[in-house]
């Protein structure tokens, strides 16, 4: 049974999607609960990745193996380390609250709304566990087409405009990815493994351009300073599902990337280029950090703060150290539980109100005191506060950017008073403070689904920010094989 758990978790969602298909949207109830049991079930089948992972081994584990595409040395082939698996789980947890969100907000064609999210979540744990070059790019590629469709068809006035540029965007910046697999695949004598490319004796030259075509499409999909535009357009005309899974999976994609393919496969690029990683990480956590101050739409507010928290993964990353990169993977797992829960509360407003502008709010905590204290718990845990996620992995990160130079440290820093700057600013304006117009004043609060979906994203932060030793023990030993592999050659 170990040996096919991967595989479970990639095929169960996407299989499961077949009969909520077939069920069509005019039956809505049968509809709902096979999403439901689909998406449980995925999710269960991902817990034993973490109860049986031998936490001492730094290698791949639960490996699948079979033969594909012979003629060109294909292969099935599945594996997850420490870096790898809590994004499994934190994708299966995370589509099991989508499908909870979009229960009675979603009115048409819901069969195949529910059924798009769960081919995305199969989609995106056959990434997080591809360990054959060409097996990782189809489930990469594949996992645009829900997202594509689910922006288009649910999202806003925009959703056609927004839909074709994150397409457009992604995809083109995966065309670069491609023909390094290719090379790659030419070097290695015939070999589309991951791990055998790990190995691969690269010159300089050809590491930097391997390095620089994987940064274009990683770099996209994060997404990083300057190709970051489609990102805000994506989440104001996407639905709240779609925002939530954009936010907490698809953008952990392109950061996994980065330690899944370009540290170890051009360790000497790498270290070549990391002042550029370096500058262009504290572009997108103070620059960006700016841009948020001045939003108006809450969406367009949350997204901006997620390019800015999104630069402390990749400033983790290429400061070396085994804190450093630690603290950026906490700090994807930990964006994947906030991020999801602040979309999923603008979300319930503007399920209530239909308008996502701060103007348009001021005094919810008056109508909704459940929902208020919620929206500010997550609030204060996008802003970093101590004892809820959002520190642990920002501290770390500065801790670690300290140890390589204190400047660095002080520039990332900053990040934690402009956090705090623009979401306590828009807390004040929405929540706080005296009802601001009728519309608000006959606002109803959450009922028991909402509250159990905001509730569950809660215990999780919380747990998260008081005892993260058990998410930094299972990715202690991937992490420090990968420093020893990265630092054995230097330029």
């Amino acid at each position: 049974m170990n040996s096919q758990l991967l595989s479970l978790a990639i095929w169960i969602p996407i299989l499961g999607a077949v009969p909520v298909f077939a069920a069509g949207s005019e039956r809505r109830c049968l509809v709902r609960w096979l999403a439901l049991a689909v998406a449980v079930a995925g999710f269960l089948v991902t817990i034993p990745l973490y109860t049986r992972f031998d936490i001492t081994q730094s290698g791949m584990q639960f490996v699948e193996q079979v033969p594909w595409i012979t003629r060109f040395n294909v292969q099935y082939f599945l594996g997850v380390d420490g870096i790898s698996m809590p994004f499994i789980l934190l994708n299966s947890f995370i589509t099991v609250m989508v499908v909870l969100a979009g229960w009675e907000v979603i009115e048409e064609k819901q069969a195949q709304y529910m059924g798009a999210f769960l081919v995305m979540s199969g989609l995106m744990n056959g990434i997080f566990s591809a360990l054959d070059g060409v097996l990782f790019y189809v489930f990469f590629e594949a996992s645009l087409i829900p997202m594509y469709i689910i922006i288009g068809v649910w999202g806003g006035p925009n959703r056609v405009y927004a839909a074709l540029k994150f397409f457009l965007y992604t995809l083109l910046g995966s065309l670069l990815m491609l023909v390094a697999l290719l090379w790659l695949f030419l070097e290695s004598g015939g070999s589309f493994n991951i791990l055998d490319w790990h190995q691969l004796p690269i010159g300089t030259k050809p590491q930097i351009l391997i390095f620089i075509a994987f940064l274009v499409s990683f770099a996209v999909k994060v997404p990083m300073w300057p190709v970051h535009t489609w990102l805000p357009d994506a989440h104001v005309e996407a639905p709240t599902g779609g925002s939530v899974v954009l936010a907490a999976i698809a953008l952990k994609l392109g950061a996994y990337g980065f330690v899944r393919f370009s540290l170890p496969i051009v360790p000497d690029a790498s270290h070549y280029l990391a002042p550029m990683m370096i500058t262009l990480s504290l572009i997108a956590v103070v620059y960006i950090g700016f841009v948020a101050l001045v939003q108006t739409d809450m969406k367009k507010l949350i997204a901006y703060s997620s390019i800015s928290h999104m630069g402390f993964v990749t400033l983790g990353f290429f400061i070396f150290n085994q804190i450093g990169v630690e603290g950026a993977l906490i700090q994807m797992i930990s964006h994947g539980f906030i991020s999801a829960a602040m979309f999923l509360c603008v979300g319930v407003m503007y399920d209530r109100m239909h308008s996502r502008m701060i103007a348009d709010y001021g005094g919810v905590v008056n109508t909704m005191p459940k929902f208020a204290a919620l929206f500010v718990f997550f609030a204060m845990s996008n802003s970093g506060l101590p004892a809820t996620s959002g520190f642990v992995g920002e501290f770390m990160v500065i801790l670690g950017a300290i140890k390589t130079n204190f400047w660095l440290g002080f520039a990332a820093a900053t990040t934690l008073i402009l956090g705090a700057a623009y979401t306590l600013w828009m807390i004040k304006r929405v929540v706080f403070g005296a009802v601001g117009n009728d519309h608000v004043a006959t606002l109803e609060d959450i009922g028991a689904r909402e509250f159990l979906v905001l509730g569950l994203l809660a215990a999780s932060v919380l747990a998260m920010g008081l005892y993260p030793f058990p998410f930094t023990e299972v990715m202690h030993a991937s992490v420090d094989n990968l420093l020893k592999h990265v630092a054995v050659s230097k330029l």
